[in-house]
């Protein structure tokens, strides 16, 4: 493939690294933070416009079959950039975003978001792992912006230990796993493992490595410890990115990895099977049980908006976790819509404790009594947000669930449904309960809550996105089920 094609194929991160070259260098001329936010929203938009051009281009490997181009890829970096925008815009009317270090903020955003996008397509053991790294390190240093306050510093250290260890870990499995099979490319390491005995045990030790890496990044149990406290230490519109944009990734290189590796299609279309003597699937449904159950019982007793939400993630990496167990498009497709519908519920919700985060200096969810009195608009998209996530009808998460439990259905695990039903009544209550609060109570004193029109503009616009998906979703899975073609080089 000729060298044209292989910039055209990545053209979508080459805007953005150009975007967040250009626009740091201004911003250090300039200093204004209008002209350096203008630039990186047209650069993010221009990059988002590519990718919808790149659908057109048949599915195919570049750059030395180190990355993959295919629909599949091209959905999740859509995601990202759109997370990666909101998180933007809202930041920018932000106390926890110091003016004069805007410019180092978008920079180190835009890093997370380009790693993310070469996260999602890496091919090559080497691309995946330096993308993760790219990833990493830049979080790691978001996570701590605010360095003059303890709980940044706290969050920024917690997450560069358990992120070393989840990455050494990973890094000695991906090893490993060159050494036994001596290919670097997913799909060599397929046919390896399908063409030569390899003893069971060996792979064994490398699939435990190579999954505690990826279950850090999806903050799935036992790997979550790290999850709340640097959510609750982060900036909190760093922390809405953290908990849906990395998330996702992790998701999605869990899928190709796992399913172009260590699974094989079977002879009915759109179904896999683990390779012999590794049921990876069955220790998942386990791990997805634990998860779900772990976050929303931990989330019960929060106080702290930031930290309930954190557990309520971890709880939602469980949800869709259910969709990776079934081995099937149904269950792929379903994980594919909760993760745009999740985009839009879970930062929604964050984005509002940004809000009152701004005024009161506080994220306690004390602070939601009465919200609904003397800024309804506020509670009534909170509201939204909530019920969303909780999974009720009329709004995406209920869709979302409907889609992940059917998946489970198809394949007869009823007891993991049963998990899922459970805990989806178990986080009613702690998601009631602030809705409870806003519009149940009277607020403890008068006070005025002026929200910057951008700031409403983004929530309506995201509380109206999950009342569409409720409603009006058919579309958009038909959309989803046609990004599910990265098994086309098998």
């Amino acid at each position: 493939m000729n060298i044209l094609m292989n910039l055209t194929l990545y053209s979508p991160e080459l805007i953005l690294i150009l975007t967040l070259g250009f626009s740091f260098t201004i911003h250090l001329i300039l200093k204004n933070r209008v002209i350096t936010l203008s630039l990186v929203v047209f650069g993010l938009l221009a990059a988002a416009l590519d990718i919808l051009v790149l659908y057109a281009y048949p599915g195919q490997l570049y750059f030395s079959s180190q990355l993959s181009h295919d629909v599949f890829g091209l959905f999740f970096k859509l995601l990202f950039l759109i997370s990666c925008l909101l998180t933007l815009i809202f930041s920018y009317d932000s106390h926890e975003i110091h003016p004069d270090r805007f410019g180092e903020f978008t920079l180190l955003l835009l890093a997370v978001t380009i790693g993310l996008s070469t996260l999602v397509a890496a091919s090559h053991l080497l691309t995946l792992y330096l993308s993760l790294e790219l990833v990493s390190i830049t979080s790691y240093v978001l996570a701590g912006y605010r360095r003059e306050h303890l709980l940044s510093n706290e969050a920024a250290f917690k997450y560069l230990l358990y992120g070393a260890f989840a990455s050494g870990t990973l890094l000695y499995g991906l090893s490993l796993l060159y050494g036994t099979t001596g290919n670097l490319s997913f799909y060599s390491i397929h046919a390896s493992l399908n063409s030569a005995y390899i003893d069971p045990f060996n792979l064994y030790a490398i699939l435990f490595m190579i999954f505690v890496g990826f279950a850090f990044k999806m903050s799935a149990v036992p790997f979550h410890m790290w999850a709340p406290d640097v959510y609750q230490g982060s900036p909190t519109p760093v922390a809405a990115f953290f908990t849906v944009a990395p998330k996702i990734a992790g998701f999605a290189i869990f899928i190709r990895f796992f399913y172009l590796i260590f699974s094989n299609e079977t002879v009915v279309p759109g179904q896999w099977e683990p390779l012999p003597y590794l049921n990876w699937a069955s220790v998942l449904a386990l791990l997805s049980a634990a998860t779900m159950t772990l976050g929303n019982l931990s989330a019960l007793f929060q106080k702290n908006a930031k930290r309930m939400l954190a557990y309520s993630s971890i709880a939602h990496a469980g949800y869709m976790m259910m969709g990776l167990v079934v081995l099937n498009q149904t269950g792929l497709s379903a994980i594919l819509f909760y993760a745009l519908v999740y985009v839009c519920m879970n930062l929604g919700a964050f984005f509002v404790v940004s809000v009152l985060s701004n005024h009161f200096q506080s994220e306690e969810i004390s602070l939601f009594k009465g919200l609904g009195w003397h800024s309804p608009f506020l509670a009534l998209c909170m509201t939204f947000f909530l019920f969303s996530l909780t999974g009720l009808p009329p709004l995406g998460g209920f869709i979302g669930k409907v889609y992940l439990f059917w998946a489970l259905v198809s394949k007869e695990l009823y007891w993991l449904l049963w998990v899922g039903i459970l805990n989806t009544v178990i986080s009613l209550y702690y998601y009631a309960y602030i809705v409870k609060e806003m519009f149940l109570e009277r607020p403890s004193s008068k006070m005025s809550l002026q929200v910057p029109y951008v700031q409403q503009a983004i929530l309506g616009m995201l509380a109206f996105a999950l009342i569409v998906f409720g409603l009006y979703w058919e579309p958009f899975y038909i959309w989803i089920q046609s990004s599910l073609t990265f098994t086309i080089f098998q």
